[in-house]
Parts: structure tokens; C-alpha cells; sequence
């Protein structure tokens, strides 16, 4: 082992003092929850295969200034430091412009979002350049072109026609995601800890979206049987989501990021969370436009859209999952890559028989696994002596 390598697991080991995510980080995430609902929101109202892909662009960068603030936030005690804290404040308001903006990001309001977004992105590595390490400052630096020059795209495609929009923005999202996969992410530090608890939270976060677009589908509803077994399938498929993630597969990946240092652990924090915890946002959210789908036809069957959204997004959901448990352990989870199967085979039932059956033909598929795997998984004992 090198010096170089020596002195930065040194700093790691003394950076294990663990703390646990502050108050600044969660009232940063609660504009991140609105950013979120606005992206619902803004597929409910453009149900079409061209609305599904803005979305999911929108969630790509909504993703990505989240993901840069919990580089940010793990690396430094910015609630500790003042300028730190006002900065964060700061870029916090330019994000609830960007959210507000979300549902005329392609038309009226693009400029704006660009903008306000490039207000998001630039706070970001300003701080980061400013109170960071020589070390982590100069990878900060390595980035920094990507990084602005993504959200200068956005702005640019406020101003062009819509056929040149999306290209401008494939091209910005590709450019932010790929930066950092190809110039590396060598002289940043993880707190793993910290980092898995922040991912954590996101992940209840996207979960409780999926609530509130329970109570949103339900709201001026008569209560009758239907509605009220839809919305009971709803949450015990949510309540299904949260047990996979949480049952024990995020505690066997957090003890694998701990026991790693250095480079990679940085590498790993990147692919593991920073990447693929994008698709189980993802899959939680296309759930939550199908729950809220079906609560508005819940006797209808789901238009071809709305079905892949609900059992698309489940398939996503456990895709999700494995390409974790692959990163992580070079393993995949045999019943979950058959549930995904099966939550896509579900696709075209879903346009013939009533929403209902199709929720709760989805919900059962979700139950049974996360049943047969508390009962049967052979790794579960380790991390859950019931």
C-alpha cells in the first residue's frame, strides 16, 4: 500500500466517526420531496410515451443535484459552517424554483428551469471548491466542466425548437451522468455510514411520495368497496417496497461499503447509489402514477400507458435491486429477477381487466416475494436473527 493510499485511508478511519444526517440534509431532501411530487404531477398530466420520457428526464436531473449535495453534505459538516449553511439555503431556493417550474419544463418555464437549475449546480461546486480538502477540491475541479456545462444545456434548450430540445437535453444528461464514470471520482472521501443512511432516507422519501399520491387519487372519491380495497392494495404494495429494500438487502450493502476504503469506496458509492438507487426511485414513482391511475378507473381497465407506469415501474423496482446486489456482491437475487419477469408479464393484462384486479394482481406478486424471501433467504439470518 502507497503512502498516498495509507494517509487516505488514515482520514477515512478518522472520518468514521460516524454522525447521522443533520437537520440541514432533511430540510434540504423536503424540496426534493416537492420537486418529486411536481414530477408525478407532471406525468399525470402528460400520460403519453413522449410525457413518460420527460419525466423521466426531469427525474434524471432532479436525481442528479440531489445526488451532488449528498457528495457535498457527506464530505463536510456544512451545517457546522456558516457560509457552508447559507450557501446550501441559497442553492435550497433556487431548487423550489426548479420545482415550481417542472410542469412547464419544456415550454414556457424552460429558460427558468434552466437557469434556476444552473443556480442548483453551480452553488454546488462553488462550496465544494471552497471548503473541501486540496485533495477532494482538485476532483471537484476535474468534474466541474460536466457538471455546469450540463445545466448551460438546459438553458440552451430553453430557447430552441422542441425537436432540438430533447436532443440538447439527452445530451446534458448524458454529459453530467458520464463525467463522473469517465474522469473518476479519485480523491473524494465516503463516510459510509452516513452516505447509506442519506440513501436511506431518500428512499422513504420516494416512498412517501407514493402515499401522498394515494391520498391525491383518493381525494374526492366516494369511498365504496372498490375504492377502498384499491387503496388498501396500494399501501400494502408501498408498505412491499419498503420491506425489500429495508428487510436487510440495504444493511448487507452497507457492510460491504464499510469494509472498503479509499478509491474504492468512492467507486462504489457512485455505481451503487449515486447510479442504480436512480431505478428504484424510478420504479417507486411509475408505482405511484399507476396507484393513482387506478384509483381514478379503478373498474376500467389501465390505457396502455398507465400499465406500464404501475407494472413497469415494479419491474424497474426489482431490476433496481439486483443490478445493487450485483454491484455490491457480484450476485443476483434469483425470485427477484422472476418477479420482475412477472411484473412485466402483468403489463398486458392490465389493459384488459379492471385496474383493481391488476393493482392487486401486482400487489400479490410483491407479497409472495418478500414473503418467500424472509422465510426462505439464506443471507437474511445474518443480518436479521429473528
Amino acid at each position: 500500500m502507497s503512502t498516498t493510499d495509507s494517509a487516505s485511508l488514515s482520514n477515512e478511519d478518522a472520518n468514521e466517526r460516524e454522525q447521522s444526517v443533520t437537520p440541514l440534509e432533511l430540510f434540504f431532501d423536503l424540496v426534493f420531496v416537492f420537486a418529486v411530487t411536481q414530477i408525478t404531477g407532471f406525468l399525470v398530466q402528460n400520460l403519453t410515451w413522449g410525457g413518460m420520457v420527460r419525466g423521466v428526464a426531469l427525474l434524471a436531473v432532479v436525481w442528479w443535484a440531489w445526488v451532488g449535495y449528498s457528495w457535498l453534505t457527506n464530505a463536510v459538516p456544512a451545517e457546522e459552517v456558516l457560509p457552508a449553511r447559507l450557501v446550501i439555503l441559497f442553492a435550497m431556493s433556487a431548487m423550489l424554483v426548479v420545482a415550481l417550474s417542472i410542469p412547464r419544463a419544456f415550454s414556457d418555464d424552460a429558460v427558468l428551469f434552466g437557469v434556476a437549475y444552473f443556480v442548483v449546480r453551480a452553488s454546488h461546486v462553488v462550496l465544494y471548491g471552497l471548503i473541501t480538502p486540496p485533495e477532494t477540491r482538485e476532483a471537484v475541479l476535474r468534474l466541474a466542466p460536466g457538471f455546469l456545462g450540463a445545466p448551460l444545456l438546459l438553458i440552451a434548450a430553453g430557447f430552441v425548437a422542441t425537436r432540438y430540445q430533447s436532443a440538447l437535453w439527452a445530451i446534458a444528461i448524458a454529459v453530467d451522468y458520464g463525467v463522473a464514470r469517465l474522469r473518476g471520482v479519485e480523491g473524494f472521501h465516503v463516510r459510509a455510514s452516513h452516505f447509506v443512511e442519506r440513501h436511506r432516507l431518500v428512499v422513504i422519501i420516494a416512498l412517501g411520495e407514493s402515499i401522498v399520491a394515494i391520498g391525491v387519487g383518493a381525494t374526492g372519491l366516494t369511498l365504496d368497496a372498490e375504492i377502498v380495497l384499491a387503496v388498501f392494495s396500494g399501501f400494502v404494495l408501498i408498505a412491499t417496497l419498503w420491506w425489500l429494500y429495508f428487510d436487510y438487502i440495504t444493511l448487507a450493502a452497507e457492510r460491504r461499503l464499510t469494509a472498503i476504503h479509499g478509491q474504492d469506496r468512492a467507486v462504489l458509492a457512485r455505481d451503487s447509489y449515486s447510479y442504480v438507487h436512480l431505478l428504484m426511485i424510478g420504479g417507486i414513482i411509475f408505482i405511484a402514477l399507476g396507484i393513482e391511475q387506478t384509483l381514478a378507473h379503478v373498474s376500467e381497465p389501465l390505457r396502455l400507458v398507465s400499465a406500464v407506469a404501475l407494472c413497469g415501474g415494479g419491474t424497474l423496482y426489482l431490476c433496481g435491486h439486483n443490478a445493487y446486489r450485483y454491484r455490491d456482491h457480484g450476485t443476483v437475487s434469483v425470485p427477484r429477477a422472476v418477479a420482475a419477469v412477472v411484473a412485466s408479464l402483468l403489463i398486458p393484462l392490465a389493459v384488459f381487466v379492471p385496474a383493481l384486479v391488476a393493482l392487486a394482481s401486482l400487489t400479490v406478486l410483491f407479497v409472495v416475494l418478500a414473503g418467500f424471501e424472509t422465510v426462505r433467504s439464506e443471507f437474511r439470518p445474518e443480518f436479521r436473527p429473528d
